[in-house]
């Protein structure tokens, strides 16, 4: 076994990376170590030149190619770090590149790409695809190909961030959280660490959907997973099958493997920002995610917790019209949030008795539409502090003899069908639609209620928590004109800013 980690040092420490790579900070995490009960510190990837440790193993590969090879160009598949290093390398070593995409590849990566000069080509839904492809474009064309992970000098390349670790951390670390893809990453880190330091631990961490390393590990050899079941949201990390080289080292030398979900990416990246104020992408933030899943679980268990940690901050290239997405998701990815469809009576003063029930807590969304005579489902996000206080929210409204559903992890509500709550007033009643601003403070929504009193029948109800200062909220009331002037003396009452949308076109399209 000894051997194989020596071949790897020697190759680490012979690397040529530094060339074009930075050598990145080890920074200290006091937000996450005060929360964890451990002391964090974030291996800062997303400082390099294209915004990911891509660029080392890349940059590696190429430099210690033969002349005559380097002459015949360059290919290469990726999700699109890999794609930035090679562009990016070739560029400064003057080789033709020639990079294969998959058609859901980020724009903000594309563009990176053809910027440093490489030929972009754009080819099938994924990984795998863009990897078959550029197989037959190197026998096409004679080029050379440099696989994102499974190649040794790749592998070594990328196994600088271990030595870093080793060089920059004080002391030994206990543990480093590495998120994995094809397996390059973590195969040159654990080479390293473990070369050095066979105590300390190496934890790989994958996306849900996308977990093919767990899955090797499970089965004791490299498994292919489906094409059509794999998740794409952390597309850095959405490959089939651990490449041959990276698990050869991962099966003997990879203590565990952390498996997170798509919403405890998205309360990962939250955190990055927060400690760092950089918005890192999905698998960017992947080993936070994973770091915090083991710890909890560790605590959880009363099993010790290490005393240091280290995840890697792997790289930071995000579409900016994705962070409305990842925000939203955040909060219950953090277990801040609640999602739970409630059933109420349909009847004067219950929706105010309902957020009595609820009191001062934290509403970070609602929505509700009058459909039935007797009952009606209010589809509603609310602010916990840890899942026992979601169990507690949901047995205090089952103890009032509320119907509750709890839609937390119920993926096509969060998604979609909390944005198509409502529909027409199908009674056709006379109704008034206006439009509020509340402000973003706990009791918010009470006060407007009990402002309202039990005077008003209220049939539509849409709120969102959008983080500014004041929340949008949209609220239609039983009554026909003759009852505008008395609905409006209430509303001024409660102080609230507000506009009158009865006549809005786009009410009386989709919702009256």
């Amino acid at each position: 076994m000894v051997p194989m980690l020596e071949s790897y040092v020697k190759k680490i420490l012979a690397s040529s990376v530094y060339d074009l790579a930075e050598e990145t900070p080890l920074q200290s995490a006091p937000g996450l170590s005060k929360r964890l009960g451990v002391d964090v510190m974030l291996k800062r990837e997303d400082q390099q030149p294209v915004f990911s440790f891509k660029i080392r193993g890349s940059f590696n590969k190429m430099a210690q190619m033969p002349p005559a090879q380097q002459q015949r160009g360059v290919i290469t598949a990726s999700a699109g770090n890999h794609a930035q290093g090679v562009a990016m390398a070739a560029a400064h070593l003057g080789i033709k590149a020639t990079i294969v995409m998959g058609r859901n590849t980020p724009s903000i990566k594309v563009n990176a790409v053809r910027a440093w000069g490489a030929k972009v080509v754009l080819h099938g839904d994924g990984y795998d695809q863009a990897f078959a492809h550029a197989m037959a474009l190197e026998k096409e064309h004679q080029l050379v190909y440099v696989h994102a992970y499974d190649d040794k000098e790749v592998i070594a390349g990328q196994g600088t961030i271990g030595m870093e670790i080793v060089n920059q951390h004080p002391g030994q670390p206990d543990v480093i959280f590495v998120p994995v893809g094809g397996g390059g990453l973590i195969a040159g880190i654990a080479a390293y660490v473990k070369y050095l330091y066979p105590k300390t631990q190496v934890v790989g961490v994958e996306a849900q959907g996308s977990a093919c390393l767990h899955a090797a590990m499970q089965a004791g050899r490299r498994v292919k997973l489906p094409a059509e079941t794999l998740d794409l949201f952390a597309d850095g990390v959405s490959v089939a099958q651990i490449g041959k080289e990276g698990f050869a080292v991962a099966r003997k030398y990879v203590d565990e493997v952390v498996v997170a979900s798509i919403d405890e990416i998205c309360g990962a990246i939250k955190d990055v920002f927060e400690e760092t104020r950089v918005v890192a992408e999905p698998a960017g933030a992947l080993a936070v995610a994973g770091m915090k899943s083991y710890i909890q679980a560790k605590v959880a268990a009363g099993a010790p917790l290490p005393r240091t940690a280290v995840a890697i901050v792997s790289g930071a290239n995000v579409n900016f019209d994705r962070l409305r997405h990842i925000s939203e998701r955040a909060e219950v990815g953090e277990h801040r949030e609640a999602v739970l469809a409630v059933s109420i009576k349909e009847q004067r003063g219950s929706f105010l008795k309902f957020c009595r029930t609820l009191g001062k807590r934290g509403i970070s969304e609602f929505n509700y539409r009058y459909a039935q005579e007797q009952s009606a489902h209010i589809y509603v996000g609310l602010q916990v502090s840890t899942p026992e206080d979601k169990a507690q929210v949901i047995e205090d409204l089952r103890d009032k003899d509320y119907e509750v559903v709890d839609m937390t992890d119920n993926e096509a509500a969060k998604l979609h069908v909390r944005h198509m709550v409502g529909g027409r007033n199908l009674h056709a009643q006379p109704e008034l639609l206006y439009r509020f601003e509340f402000p973003e403070r706990p009791g918010a929504l009470l006060q407007f209620l009990s402002g309202l009193g039990a005077d008003w029948n209220i049939t539509l109800f849409h709120y969102r928590n959008h983080g500014a200062a004041y929340g949008r909220v949209l609220v239609g009331f039983q009554g026909g004109a003759g009852e505008r002037r008395r609905l409006g003396q209430y509303l001024r009452r409660i102080g609230y800013r507000f506009w009158e949308e009865t006549d809005n076109p786009a009410y009386a399209m989709f919702l009256r």
